[in-house]
């Protein structure tokens, strides 16, 4: 068993150990809001937005980005569990920030081992075999954050089956103060129709 597998089983033994009250949580999320973030470690929705377990749903990906996949957790957390508010929060110094799509297909069709970030570039170090199936995909770069947010706000706010009425708020998550920063142009995008 690796190191890392026993933390995470410790962990969770003693988190059970006083999971008490919390097996009554409601399915719905108490706070009726979601969150879109990025997965990025340094991110704790939790605590940057004040959440207890069963207050919101978060959703987590690669960039905090509006996949069709990430606009369906949306939906369903909206025409089945009641939420009525969405965040749009994606952050500094993303690592999607750090590359292209041509970039990721690049290091992809070489090799499927990890590449490393020198500061400036990727640099594929393993060897083959690599795949050409990382040319088919999206990779939802972040050339601006910014302007990343009112895009995915955008992309959102025009989908087919979301509601004019849900009010979809965009943010940059600041990592070095731990500061949400309102993007005005997402926040105009994203503002509800009455």
């Amino acid at each position: 068993m690796s190191a890392i597998l026993q933390e995470v089983l410790d962990a969770n033994q003693r988190y059970a150990a006083t999971f008490g009250e919390k097996a009554r949580l409601p399915m719905p999320p108490a706070r009726r809001f979601a969150i879109l973030t990025c997965m990025d470690a340094r991110l704790d929705p939790a605590k940057f937005a004040g959440l207890s377990e069963g207050d919101a749903h978060v959703i987590r990906n690669a960039g905090g980005r509006a996949s069709d996949d990430a606009i369906r957790s949306l939906v369903i957390s909206y025409k089945l569990l009641g939420t009525r508010e969405w965040f749009v929060i994606h952050h500094t110094d993303c690592g999607m920030e750090t590359f292209t799509d041509s970039i990721m297909r690049k290091l992809l069709r070489q090799s499927l081992e990890p590449a490393q970030f020198d500061g400036t570039s990727w640099k594929d170090v393993g060897s083959g075999p690599g795949s050409v199936e990382g040319d088919f995909i999206d990779w939802l770069c972040i050339e601006d954050r910014y302007q990343s947010v009112v895009d995915d706000v955008l992309r959102i706010r025009n989908h087919p089956l979301v509601p004019k009425t849900i009010p979809i708020y965009g943010f940059v998550y600041d990592v070095t103060t731990g500061r949400l920063v309102e993007v005005p142009e997402a926040m105009r995008a994203g503002a509800a129709a009455s």
